[in-house]
């Protein structure tokens, strides 16, 4: 019976384990920026503070996109588990490191994918990712044009209190 099932999704099998893993990695992802954005809160950073909540919901809007997905393909997503996330940064400036660092991660992984549904002729979930490929060069850029205030108005003082009040939620 259950090959009959395996039979009847419209992704492949690897398809699918792989956009599992992605599951995995976007609610890491958003439990990460919870805990930049707890930082940022204790340390007076509001803006960068309301910025990290709206980038943890919107790491979990991308999960439960693929995790519908999956479902809705006949496959079997898989609710992720996530353990130790880190909450200790030394500075602004980590926070947002980490962030680009994570964001890096997780467009690798999608073409990661993408490049494997390519191979495997598996073009609804080739189709399904065009989106994140796209929302991941504007993630990236986002995270690169706010280091790049850390380069152009210092690293304390009042250039931290000046580059939160940059950052945008919007």
């Amino acid at each position: 019976m259950k090959d009959i099932a395996r039979q009847q999704m419209s992704i492949k099998v690897e398809s699918m384990d792989m956009l599992n893993a992605q599951i995995q990695m976007e609610g890491r992802a958003s439990a990460s920026y919870l805990a930049m954005a707890s930082w940022c809160d204790q340390r007076g950073y509001n803006q960068s503070a309301d910025f990290m909540y709206k980038q943890a919901a919107e790491e979990r809007e991308h999960m439960m996109k693929i995790f519908k997905f999956v479902n809705d393909c006949g496959g079997n997503a898989i609710s992720p588990a996530i353990e130790s996330t880190n909450h200790d940064f030394s500075s602004l400036e980590e926070v947002f490191e980490t962030a680009l660092s994570q964001e890096i991660d997780v467009t690798k992984s999608i073409n990661r994918i993408v490049a494997a549904a390519k191979k495997n002729s598996d073009f609804g979930v080739e189709n399904f990712l065009q989106w994140f490929i796209t929302e991941q060069l504007e993630e990236e850029k986002t995270m690169r044009d706010i280091l790049d205030l850390f380069e152009i108005m210092g690293r304390d003082g009042i250039a931290l209190k000046l580059i939160d009040e940059r950052i945008s939620a919007e």
